[in-house]
């Protein structure tokens, strides 16, 4: 049986660049490669996790199309369990292209696709209670999501000791925590990036939304702040990292790899502290190649990188 059990969403992603502008309006750039990967925050720590090490089943929902076929592939490439991945007739399976441009944050054209088919139903509670760790990825970015089930699975969750991973992607324009604050007290690490805790605070300073989000009754929350590193928040103690400098190539899918590497630590039963160094090692090899987990670090790789670049995490009350 796996140990961790990843659902959400699920994408193909196709990556164009690094392009060093965007060509004037009828143009054309010729490419070496545009690569299509398997993509989406579900797939990316579940394949994150897999070259971890660490056993691993995938629950989400996909078209009938050849989208799919190339997510099928690469799930079985990285042996990553998907007999649960449903493939369903009303939707194709969700895209992006990922327009990669030198010195410029990323630009995405995206389709939901069948990520809108995805119901909480679809989780078998069977299937959970046999899990060490449950990571639900994408959240808010599901529109089938009904949250009343949600609530009454974590706490299922709770009640058999399986930890619980959930991160977000905020849409445009969504601002507090009517929806978020219910599940909180039944989450066991929760993972928002700096922008999504503002959006769901209203606080620019990390302490103040760590602080807002235990006040909301959060446990364990960790905030990714990109090239600024990680704060972590857990009864009353704040943890806070730098990030490790790597030769950027593409910094898609580097959230999830670090989330991957907080749900390892999760099964190691690591303290915070090398909880913060580890993901972030993880986190920051996914930068070093086109792509969401290509060069996601094995995890004797980011074990023997720890070893070389230690990260000084620092601690203090809040």
């Amino acid at each position: 049986m796996p140990d961790v059990g990843c659902a959400g969403i699920l994408v193909e992603d196709t990556f164009c660049g690094p392009l060093p502008a965007l060509p004037p309006a009828g143009q054309l750039h010729a490419l070496d490669d545009m690569p299509v990967r398997a993509g989406g925050c579900a797939a990316n720590v579940a394949i994150d996790l897999a070259k971890q090490g660490v056993s691993v089943d995938l629950v989400g929902c996909v078209g009938r199309d050849g989208s799919a076929e190339t997510l099928f592939k690469a799930f079985a490439r990285h042996d990553v369990g998907c007999s649960l991945v449903e493939r369903v007739e009303q939707y194709p399976t969700s895209r992006t292209i990922v327009l990669l441009i030198e010195n410029q944050d990323r630009r995405y054209l995206h389709t939901f696709g069948a990520n809108h088919a995805f119901r909480i139903d679809r989780i078998s509670p069977q299937w959970l209670e046999s899990l060490k760790v449950f990571y639900l990825g994408g959240l808010f970015a599901m529109p089938g999501i009904d949250f009343s089930k949600l609530k009454a699975l974590l706490q299922f969750c709770k009640e058999v000791e399986v930890k619980t991973v959930v991160d977000v992607v905020v849409p445009q324009g969504m601002t507090g925590m009517a929806q978020l604050a219910p599940l909180l007290p039944y989450i066991d690490v929760f993972l928002p990036n700096d922008d999504e805790a503002r959006a769901f605070t209203g606080c620019a300073d990390p302490c103040d939304q760590l602080r807002a989000l235990k006040d909301a009754g959060a446990n364990t929350v960790i905030i990714t702040r990109g090239s600024q590193g990680a704060v972590a928040g857990r009864n009353g103690k704040m943890w806070s990292c730098g990030a490790y400098r790597m030769a950027v190539v593409d910094p898609s899918g580097s959230g999830d790899a670090f989330t991957s590497g907080v749900i390892r630590s999760l099964l190691a039963g690591w303290d915070l502290q090398q909880t913060l160094r580890y993901a972030s090692a993880v986190g920051a090899s996914a930068t070093r190649a086109a792509g969401t987990t290509d060069s996601v670090f094995s995890a004797e790789e980011a074990d023997a990188f720890l070893v070389e670049h230690p990260l000084p995490v620092n601690t203090e009350e809040h």
